[in-house]
C-alpha cells in the first residue's frame, strides 16, 4: 500500500478522516448514547440497534483511515466512493425526518452532518483532481 506523507493532503481530506474517526469511534464505543438520539424512548436500546451501530462504527472507522493511508489512485477511489456513501446518509437523514421517523432536531442535526460530510468529499475530490492536473502540467 503505498502511503503519501499527511501534509500532501487536501485540508478537506484531513477534515473529513477525522469526522469519520470520531464518529466511528463513538458508534463503536458508545452506540448506546448515538441510539438514544434517535430513539429517545426506547430503554434500553434495542440489541439490533446496537450492533448496526457497531457495525456501521467499524466501517467508519476504517473509512477514516483509509483517508489517511491511502494516496494517488486509491485516495481519489476513496474520496469518490466518500461521495456516494455521505450522499445516501444525507438522502436517508432527510428522509426519516420528512416521515416523522425520528425526533426532528435529530433528524436535522443528521441531516446537516451528513449533508456537511458530502461537501467535504465533494472538496476533497476537487482538490485532489485539481492537484493531479497540477502535477501533469
Amino acid at each position: 500500500m503505498a502511503t503519501v506523507p499527511l501534509s500532501a493532503r487536501p485540508l478537506p481530506v484531513y477534515v473529513l478522516a477525522g469526522i469519520r474517526l470520531f464518529n466511528g469511534a463513538a458508534g463503536l464505543l458508545a452506540p448506546e448514547m448515538l441510539i438514544r438520539r434517535f430513539d429517545p424512548d426506547r430503554d434500553p436500546p434495542s440489541p439490533a440497534a446496537v450492533y448496526a451501530f457497531r457495525l456501521f462504527g467499524i466501517r467508519t472507522v476504517l473509512l477514516g483511515l483509509d483517508l489517511l493511508t491511502h494516496s494517488g489512485d486509491r485516495l481519489r477511489d476513496d474520496v469518490c466512493e466518500g461521495i456516494l456513501i455521505h450522499g445516501s446518509d444525507t438522502a436517508t437523514a432527510a428522509t426519516l425526518g420528512l416521515h416523522g421517523h425520528v425526533p426532528p432536531r435529530t433528524a436535522f442535526l443528521t441531516t446537516f452532518i451528513s449533508a456537511v460530510n458530502t461537501a467535504l468529499a465533494i472538496g476533497a475530490g476537487v482538490s485532489l483532481a485539481n492537484s493531479s492536473k497540477d502535477k501533469r502540467k
